[in-house]
């Protein structure tokens, strides 16, 4: 029987496309290993369109089979199986609080996120010494990172430094990259950075717009390791991480060569772009009253909820003084100080940063590549969740043509 829709359309799975969109990342991610198909596709059939209770029941159970699956392989010997059913379960579990901000009851959050963040540290630890913790100092406190190796030899590698997004979990970047970096004899160093993961969920620190101040602390760290080669170092930005990772390239230069995905030239654009031209107007004015005024006059229960989500990782906490601080995230004022070569991923669809990859390019004043993906080929949408490993192969090759040649 043939089928009467089309699945790639966004719509495929879910009606609501915010639904949607996340169902495709977790497709993509099978693609790199992470879990299968088959549990992916039974979880979603369990779950109501556009309900946030049924999706964050169904994902919820997902993860604790597979957190099963991995502890009874761990007490089997068999560390093999337990390393990938429990990356699945901590994958699952961060995936199950994403629309956590539209349920009445909030209060399952930090418990799944810290049983979510036990299952990637039991991975870790089951990984015969290939992976290591490496705390990196930053600012009188520590930063909690974790260098993947492709085996324990502590030989000196080229490595992968990941910059995440505003709200990914660790292990989704191992199909974000980190991944295939391993497959390619790199290592991959991935860290939770202010705002991001344990660092605002247990720690309460925010996000910062000059991410220079933390990806410099986090290579010096790599460079003093034997098992990291520093003369080999590049990087890669994913979602929001493509705007920290460019602003950062405008005062680090130990990298060789980054990739932007996407490339993103004005964070507080994406805030901005939906609200309605007199919104605006006062916003510019600087006039606070009023647009708390109008503001008020036009509530939206479940976009406060979202809103209170979003905005968690900021200073402010009202919309007003939240929308000047993202203005601060924007790189037009330093993109010209960027020497480091650097690949940005134009993806059809962008629904976040829509534009922006192609400005980026045209305001980048060295050597500097765009690579487009399409509707055609199903890589289309933010980060191209269904197309990871054809995103994998063209970023490490352009990376692995800047490495020096011994690397």
């Amino acid at each position: 029987m043939a089928l009467t829709r089309r699945l790639t359309a966004r719509g495929g799975f879910f009606e609501d496309a915010d639904f949607d969109y996340e169902t495709r990342i977790m497709l993509g991610a099978t693609a790199c290993g992470t879990g299968d198909v088959g549990p992916v596709l039974a979880t979603i059939d369990r779950i109501a369109d556009g309900d946030a209770h049924s999706w964050f029941v169904a994902w919820s159970d997902l993860a604790a089979d597979f957190a099963a699956r991995g502890d009874a392989a761990l007490a089997a010997g068999h560390a093999d199986t337990a390393r990938w059913a429990l990356v699945a379960a901590s994958q699952y579990y961060g995936k199950a609080v994403v629309f956590i901000d539209g349920m009445a009851d909030q209060s399952a959050f930090l418990p799944t996120f810290r049983t979510h963040r036990a299952c990637w540290d039991r991975a870790v630890d089951a990984s015969d010494g290939h992976h290591v913790r490496v705390s990196i100092p930053y600012e009188g406190r520590e930063l909690p990172g974790y260098l993947l190796r492709p085996d324990a030899s502590g030989a000196a590698r080229p490595t992968l430094v990941v910059t995440n997004g505003s709200d990914g979990t660790l292990p989704s970047l191992l199909s974000y990259g980190a991944g295939e970096a391993l497959a390619r004899g790199y290592n991959a160093f991935l860290f939770d950075g202010p705002g991001q993961q344990s660092m605002l969920f247990e720690h309460q620190m925010r996000f910062r717009p000059d991410w220079e101040a933390v990806l410099t602390p986090v290579i010096d760290t790599l460079v003093g390791r034997a098992d990291v080669d520093g003369e080999a170092l590049v990087g890669y930005g994913i979602s929001q991480g493509g705007y920290w990772l460019t602003r950062a390239l405008a005062f680090e230069h130990r990298l060789r060569a980054a990739v932007a995905d996407p490339g993103v030239v004005d964070v507080g654009a994406s805030w901005t772009a939906a609200l309605p031209a007199p919104l605006l107007k006062l916003l510019d004015a600087g006039r606070r009253e009023e647009f708390d005024a109008a503001l008020r006059a036009h509530a939206d229960p479940a976009r406060a909820r979202t809103l209170a989500f979003r905005s968690k990782p900021y200073v402010s906490d009202n919309l007003f003084d939240l929308l000047n601080e993202v203005r601060a995230y924007q790189v037009r004022d330093v993109v010209g100080r960027i020497t480091t070569p650097l690949l940005v991923l134009d993806p059809a669809d962008e629904q976040f940063f829509p534009g922006q990859p192609r400005e980026l390019f045209d305001l980048l004043p060295g050597e500097k590549q765009i690579m487009e993906f399409t509707d055609d080929s199903g890589t289309n949408w933010h980060c191209q969740p269904t197309g990871r490993r054809l995103t994998h192969t063209a970023m490490l090759d352009y990376l692995a043509d800047h490495l020096p040649a011994a690397a």
